[in-house]
């Protein structure tokens, strides 16, 4: 059948579409906050707040592999609520935390459901594509993803200028993650049939071993935007004194975001992935040069728009790669392993990121994210491309 004739926006993938908007927007609607709560309601050091921060993406990256495993030997569409449940309800333990090491430990915790509901829900989304568009659905996908990383910072630093009250904001995620959940819910899948018999443990049950160069590279790519997106805000208050620019700056991101999905579907429905994801990455590269080597408006706001035409390039390409690396039972681990090396980058990003920040400043710790960048860069030119075409198994 011709590609052009199979219907992608079904009800499903619409459903699935939506809801990981409302995931990744209740996510991030406290990210660029989290950092000045932690300092004027528990007066954390900048290293601190790093060590707090990072326990998030550590404990979702520890869930991953279990996750994987999971969403490919029972029933999706239990797995998908139960741990997207799980998500909603940490968001009032952030209320009633009333000590630094008490608001530690439910961040840390959240970030278990948060790593399980985005590899459930975006396997999920896999199944319910035409396999002929899988690459272009899988791009379209991401936007949710993108736009909500992009969106939700603004709208967070927004309330949070107009009302000063972090409880509200608590609210609105937990209300926001809980239409996600209530769109999950209505989601109509064809019951699985579920492997039997005694299989045994393996290590490719839960990470992707031919995905490792992959996810080697997204590694570097996490850890660049984990240190970049968790002190913007507080770079932009107390270096830049352009606080109110902080929303504008992930505004700015977003177009770049929706620009590069929009403008790469055509080339992720032609195959045409590898270019994808070496356009994606040297325009990220760029990006964060920028930010650094110009300290001003010009650098500031160009490095948003590079940098999210670079991501927007760059992870469904290398989501693609991921998939095609591994079999349809596979899905699930293909998923979380790629998951699972962004949650690693991120989560160092933050620890570093604040380490050096206090010991050296900002500006050595974003030029950190420069070398790191570069550093996957070539990582992918010189080994990642050649063992993918090596590996692919379509």
């Amino acid at each position: 059948m011709n590609s052009q004739k199979e219907k992608l926006w079904n009800s499903n993938y619409c459903k699935v579409m939506i809801a990981n908007f409302t995931l990744f927007f209740s996510f991030y609607l406290l990210m660029p906050l989290l950092p000045i709560y932690l300092s004027e309601n528990f007066h954390a050091t900048k290293d601190m707040i790093g060590l707090v921060l990072s326990g998030y993406s550590v404990t979702a990256m520890l869930f991953r592999p279990f996750s994987g495993f999971m969403i490919d030997n029972f029933q999706r569409k239990t797995v998908l609520m139960w741990v997207f449940f799980l998500f909603f309800i940490f968001f009032s333990g952030y209320i009633i935390a009333g000590s630094l090491l008490l608001f530690a430990v439910i961040r840390t915790l959240h970030g278990g459901p948060f790593g399980a509901i985005t590899v459930a829900n975006s396997t999920v989304a896999i199944d319910v594509l035409p396999s002929s568009r899988r690459n272009e659905g899988i791009g379209y996908y991401g936007l949710g993803n993108n736009l909500g990383m992009a969106i939700a910072p603004s709208v967070g630093i927004f309330i949070y200028q107009v009302t000063h009250d972090f409880n509200f904001i608590f609210l609105l995620s937990m209300l926001i993650a809980g239409i996600g959940l209530a769109v999950d819910a209505t989601l109509h899948l064809p019951k699985r049939t579920i492997p039997t018999g005694n299989r045994p443990i393996s290590l490719d049950r839960f990470f992707l071993l031919n995905g490792w160069a992959l996810a080697s590279n997204m590694m570097c790519f996490g850890f660049c935007f984990g240190v970049l997106s968790n002190y913007l805000a507080i770079y932009g208050k107390e270096v830049m004194h352009i606080t109110a620019g902080t929303g504008a700056w992930f505004m700015i991101l977003a177009i770049g975001l929706i620009a590069s999905r929009l403008q790469g579907a055509k080339a992720l429905r032609n195959g045409r992935l590898e270019q994808n994801a070496a356009s994606g990455m040297l325009i990220s590269l760029v990006g964060y040069t920028l930010f650094v080597v110009l300290p001003n408006g010009i650098g500031y706001y160009g490095s948003a728009i590079l940098i999210g035409l670079g991501n927007g390039h760059l992870w469904p390409a290398f989501q693609n790669m991921t998939i095609n690396l591994g079999t349809n039972s596979q899905r699930g681990t293909a998923n979380s392993t790629l998951l699972i090396s962004w949650d690693i980058g991120m989560g160092v990003g933050c620890l570093i990121g604040g380490v050096v920040a206090d010991r050296m400043g900002y500006a050595t710790a974003f030029w950190t994210t420069v070398a790191v960048n570069a550093l996957g860069v070539a990582a992918y030119f010189a080994y990642t491309m050649h063992h993918f075409r090596r590996h692919k198994l379509r």
